[in-house]
């Protein structure tokens, strides 16, 4: 999609430059920067269009930058200018394949990445789990989920086939938190076999106004899927409030 973008936008840069007078670099080097309350329609577009290749251009710096490598600025800058004034180095279709090439590569190296950060996660999860499993009022079920109760419930105790009404917040195991409906301002409502396996298994375990944290083992969680925060064979940690079984009848009346 971006890369769309950025094609549009720069076809579009073109044809609009073709269209004006140009401006020599020191003109352009010396034109004040424009506010946006001040801009004509047709600057907005412009804009709009070497914004969307600056992101671009941000986005894969940021991307590189994972490898310990970087854009080269000075040959990004050349080769607008030259595109620009019709001036390029290589052929249209050298360009092409130039970029796909680079595409490629990108895509090469985050998947080395992908597999390297797979396989560290695979060994630091099964090492916390290991010495977690000792702590204290840890329990470790027959799949490898792991539990710890924080409040004991005293209500009903779903079964899988149940809807629940739950507080939750998800961490990774270095803390950062990618999910909580605390954040959101309001519990969550699902069937409790529409989730993850370890949510499915181990919300089973609580009852109504109970609180309990869940370890729960990639196998047990997203796998090798990667999620918004969550990389491939994560595991994840889960503090889940139990606030109602919600009932047939219940759901009914709230539809």
């Amino acid at each position: 999609m971006q890369k769309s973008i950025v094609a549009l936008s720069l076809i579009a840069t073109l044809g609009l430059a073709a269209c004006q007078p140009q401006q020599s670099a020191t003109e352009q080097a010396a034109a004040p920067a424009m506010k946006k309350e001040e801009m004509t329609d047709a600057q907005k577009q412009a804009y709009a269009m070497g914004a969307s290749m600056g992101m671009f251009v941000f986005t894969r710096n940021k991307q590189m930058e994972q490898f310990g490598e970087g854009l080269d600025t000075a040959a990004i800058m050349q080769g607008m200018k030259d595109g620009m004034n019709d001036t390029l180095l290589f052929e249209t279709d050298e360009i092409q394949q130039l970029a796909q090439a680079g595409e490629q590569a990108m895509r090469a190296k985050q998947q080395e990445l992908a597999t390297q950060v797979a396989e560290e996660n695979l060994v630091k999860g099964a090492e916390f789990l290991a010495e977690n499993g000792k702590k204290e009022g840890v329990v470790t079920t027959e799949t490898g989920l792991q539990y710890e109760v924080m409040v004991e419930g005293e209500g009903a105790s779903p079964v899988a086939t149940d809807t629940v009404k739950v507080h939750y917040k998800g961490t990774l195991l270095d803390g950062t938190e990618f999910d909580s409906s605390y954040s959101r301002g309001e519990p969550a409502v699902f069937p409790l076999n529409r989730v993850i396996p370890g949510w499915t298994e181990g919300v089973q375990t609580m009852k109504e106004g109970g609180k309990t944290r869940f370890f729960i083992p990639s196998e047990l969680a997203y796998g090798e899927r990667a999620t918004g925060n969550i990389t491939p064979n994560s595991t994840l940690v889960f503090e889940v409030e139990l606030l109602e079984v919600v009932k047939p009848e219940a759901e009914a009346e709230g539809e």
